[in-house]
């Protein structure tokens, strides 16, 4: 189990570019923060999410 944006998730062992597809996010749009590190894009397909890992996950929206 990990917590994502302060919920518990059973996400372990999944990339973030995998769990980010699996919940609907679109990873152009978004900053990840792990373990209170921002995750560059370029690293979503080889970072590897673990058991008791912290997660957030920052939508970009667009307004006026």
């Amino acid at each position: 189990m990990l917590k994502i944006n302060g919920e518990e998730k059973e996400a372990a062992g999944q990339t973030v570019a995998a769990y980010l597809a699996s919940a609907g996010f679109d990873a152009a749009r978004v900053v990840v923060e792990l373990n209170e590190a921002i995750v560059p894009k370029a690293r979503y397909a080889e970072t590897t999410l673990r058991d008791g890992d912290q997660v957030e996950i920052v939508c970009f929206m667009g307004g006026g």
